[in-house]
């Protein structure tokens, strides 16, 4: 049987490997592109089917900023309650959206979010739909076509019709309405003034220029994905350079881009078969596309057809995304956020917390009652493994005796150790129990701080303004008091030197390991973990610091009931366990350590009665 400190050691370096894997091997970085893009018109070739646009463009040569970019073109402005932005009349595009409720910063007076940018500006990325012929001669607006629109606003109460006719008969109208959040639902008709049948194939597109710089998490998705099939898949921005183009064929679904916090996903008809795609096109910078496409619909003479589709542009909010999932019947569309491998943990974690927190009004105050109610949860089953753990401590100086006594013979003190330990009724493995259990915990907690947005720019107390983001202070600076900025690896905040130490000071109340090599290595441990979690969210190291701190007043309660020394062994005057072996006695020599009992002498020979001498 293993020593109870190798397997306490492999779990915490196992953790840690864990945690910090993410930091010493992230995943790729792409760079931000160093040029801008234009659009160029895509060749018109025959083919058999209808087929959507794919030509993604070129590079610019003297790119616009965001606003000189908008000022190009004819606009209708959206002004819904949670959304700013503008349609494009050339196109009909969808490409100018920020979001209200969100700044770039804590400042609550920073820059909105920007979430969609036109064509000419910085990194464009938005949205459009289309029809595609079947017969090439057809004429169908694309994305030069300029149309008009019924109203110079987009509100949530009113919607904005944008028509276009081809001059061959065939007029076109796209009906564009928003939510109160951020689903736009996009209805597209065409009428027929022909005398022949006519068969179009509508589509939607999202674009994004230039590969976006993600946060290189490992146990983060961002880029490309979609749900196909009943089925959600992840692309990496790398996996479609390297395959160029990834084809799926669903019925129910939705695909598009992701953020960390931020989405842009196309959701066609549920009920309707359609064909999607990701693809890449690699000039100067990255360009990406996803886009379905439905079955070809025919228009008889003097009849119309409809096809509708939604854009989801905005926010991961978990609430409003399964609202969407559940109001809208969009396949699997909370998988939107990652919840990771631990989602049945994770989902109902953050459900815990955001009830607590519409009570007190307080995220961090949030964690610190759930980890309490974790802890009361817990508390039958962590009380006997801190009582196995505090017997385990007074038996200290009575093992010590055991391995210097077999110190040249590791088998047989194993085997007195044994004996021991079942002479105590103890567990050597009891104490692990706790940190098995807090693994998986700390791992959904961790997920919940960082896909979710309800986390980011959520204040604490004091300097801690975002529970999402790692401690702003270090000690290295005198957290503030030198002007000096410290390089990433020396951010070593107020609140992960909290942690360290109530890391050290709960080792100290665990029995210490006798192998003088594990005891160097477990001193350390505290060091590297105060380094490790200094990068992650300030509310993980809360969580941490505040669960060290309530499982010490746990082992010290149960400590000071057993009467057991944080040095080890009992206290003076304390009776000892009561299946304590005969070798170790309630008196105490000078040192403290208990004394072994002198070994009786064999009694003489008896002498007869009434004799003397």
């Amino acid at each position: 049987m293993t020593d109870q400190k190798n397997l306490i050691l492999a779990i915490a370096l196992s953790l840690a490997i864990l945690l910090g894997f993410q930091f010493l091997f992230p995943s790729a970085k792409p760079t931000a592109p160093s040029g801008q893009q234009q659009p160029t018109t895509a060749a018109t070739t025959s083919t058999a089917s209808p087929q959507a646009p794919t030509a993604i463009g070129t590079a610019a040569q003297a790119p616009m900023d965001r606003a000189q970019a908008l000022a190009q073109t004819g606009r209708v402005r959206i002004e819904a309650p949670r959304v700013h932005g503008s349609i494009n009349l050339t196109g009909g595009r969808i490409d100018d959206v920020t979001l209200r409720d969100y700044r770039e910063t804590v400042d609550p007076n920073s820059p909105e979010i920007v979430l969609l940018t036109p064509l000419g500006g910085p990194s464009p990325y938005y949205a459009d739909y289309g029809w595609a012929p079947a017969d090439p001669s057809v004429v169908v607006p694309g994305a030069n076509t300029v149309w008009t629109a019924d109203r110079q606003t987009l509100t949530a109460d009113t919607p904005v019709v944008l028509r276009w006719d081809n001059g061959q008969g065939l007029v076109f109208e796209r009906t564009i309405s928003i939510d109160a959040n951020y689903m736009f639902t996009v209805v597209q008709r065409v009428v027929n003034n022909t005398d022949k049948p006519v068969q179009l194939a509508s589509y939607g597109r999202v674009l994004r220029f230039g590969t976006p710089v993600t946060q290189g998490y490992y146990v983060l998705h961002e880029g490309p994905y979609g749900v196909f099939n009943g089925t959600l898949e992840e692309k990496t921005y790398k996996d479609i350079q390297d395959d160029k183009a990834v084809r799926n064929s669903t019925t129910g679904g939705w695909l598009g881009f992701t953020d960390k916090y931020w989405l842009a996903a196309l959701i066609p008809d549920q009920s309707v078969k359609v064909d999607t795609q990701f693809l890449h096109q690699s000039d100067g910078g990255g360009r990406y596309l996803a886009t379905y496409q439905a079955e070809p619909q025919t228009v008889a003479p003097g009849q119309a057809v409809e096809s509708t589709g939604r854009l989801f542009a905005g926010a991961k909010e978990v609430d409003l995304i399964g609202s969407y999932h559940e109001t809208l019947n969009i396949t699997k569309f909370d998988f939107a956020i990652d919840f990771g491998w631990f989602w049945f943990l994770t989902k109902p974690f953050f459900k815990i917390l955001a009830w607590i927190h519409s009570v007190v009004g307080n995220f961090g105050v949030a964690i610190l009652i759930f980890t309490l109610a974790l802890k009361l949860l817990f508390y039958p089953l962590a009380d006997k493994s801190y009582r196995s753990m505090a017997k385990m401590k007074a038996l200290q100086p009575e093992m010590v005796k055991l391995r210097e006594r077999f110190a040249d013979d590791k088998a047989k003190q194993q085997q007195e150790l044994m004996a021991l330990y079942k002479r105590e009724k103890v567990n050597p493995a009891a104490g692990c129990l706790p940190i098995i259990i807090q693994i998986p915990v700390f791992f959904a907690l961790y997920k919940v701080l960082l896909v979710t947005i309800e986390m980011r720019h959520a204040p604490f107390f004091g300097w801690m303004h975002d529970l999402s983001a790692p401690d702003p202070t270090t000690v290295f600076n005198l957290f503030g008091l030198i002007p000096w900025s410290p390089p990433a690896m020396l951010m070593i905040g107020a609140a992960p030197i909290i942690m360290g130490i109530t890391m050290f000071l709960q080792q100290k109340l665990n029995p210490a390991p006798a192998d003088p090599v594990q005891a160097k290595v477990f001193m350390l441990l505290p060091i590297v973990f105060t380094f490790m979690l200094a990068h992650f969210p300030v509310g993980l190291v809360i969580y941490w610091a505040w669960n060290n701190t309530l499982t010490i007043l746990q082992q010290w309660s149960i400590m000071k009931r057993m009467h057991v020394k944080i040095s080890g062994g009992m206290e003076e005057g304390a009776e000892a366990p009561a299946a304590l072996p005969p070798s170790v006695t309630r008196k105490k020599n000078g040192d403290g350590a208990a004394k072994a009992p002198a070994t009786p002498k064999a009694p003489g020979p008896r002498k007869p009665a009434g004799r003397k001498g």
